[in-house]
């Protein structure tokens, strides 16, 4: 198991759901945090949480729809001299439910691409050449389980599209120890799965820190968190390096 204190990590849509809980878990083994939200006020609470923790904490802004913005995100965080060991795409978009299938307009899929693969991308591409020059790193990207729900094709296309490019990444560093993989964090009660999901956010964090954990040189994998609810990442990491 990877030992990550003292190391940065990046977790984007940092500051509620999914994305606060992985913060504060990747706090508790001492990992340093650069945290990402559109806004670094609605940082604050997570941001003092990991402070009280004992790691370092760095607030980053941007908005994933504007590719200068990212782009300006990752320029700031080069600029404080930070190494990135770990990045965690957590933060995504899900639009409109659309009942009238037929009539889902192009901007549906063209702000899901934005945010659920091109953000990604970005960031993958920023960091990923220099953990291989390095010969070490972990990026997780989020994707869903999300299928044959015609009336969300455009979260679905943009996680499907995000599967792929990242399991094509993956070829690039297969049997190294730079490892980019997928966790899906099964439907979570979430301001974006909503009230009725059967899942506690809570119940993904493991999964969802996985892949930052494992060291068995692998890459291209979907982790899905809900085999590892209630474990202790010790015992999950042992679970899923046996399967």
């Amino acid at each position: 198991m990877e030992t990550v204190k003292g190391k940065w990590a990046l977790v984007t849509g940092a500051s509620r759901g999914i994305g606060s809980l992985v913060a504060d878990r990747l706090a508790d083994y001492g990992c340093n945090l650069v945290l990402h939200s559109r806004s670094v006020a609605h940082l604050e609470k997570v941001a003092e949480k990991a402070i009280q923790k004992g790691v370092k904490v760095m607030t980053v802004a941007a908005n994933l729809e504007d590719e200068n913005e990212v782009r300006a995100m990752l320029q700031k965080i080069d600029d404080e001299g930070l190494n990135i060991e770990y990045v965690l795409n957590n933060a995504g978009i899900q639009v409109t439910y659309r009942s009238e299938i037929f009539d889902t307009p192009a901007i549906d899929f063209v702000d899901s691409l934005k945010v659920n693969i091109i953000a990604p991308m970005i960031i993958c591409y920023h960091f990923l050449p220099r953990m291989m020059k390095a010969g070490y790193g972990r990026i997780v990207n989020t994707t869903s389980g999300i299928d044959k729900e015609p009336q969300q094709a455009a979260y679905s296309a943009s996680k499907a599209g995000l599967d792929k490019v990242t399991k094509d990444l993956g070829t690039l560093v297969e049997g190294t120890n730079v490892m980019i993989n997928l966790i899906d964090p099964g439907w979570c009660r979430t301001d974006l799965g909503g009230p009725k999901a059967p899942n506690a956010p809570e119940s993904a964090v493991t999964g969802a820190v996985l892949g930052v954990f494992l060291s068995d040189k692998k890459s291209g994998r979907i982790i899905s968190a809900q085999d590892f609810a209630n474990m202790s990442v010790e015992d999950a990491v042992k679970k899923f390096e046996a399967m």
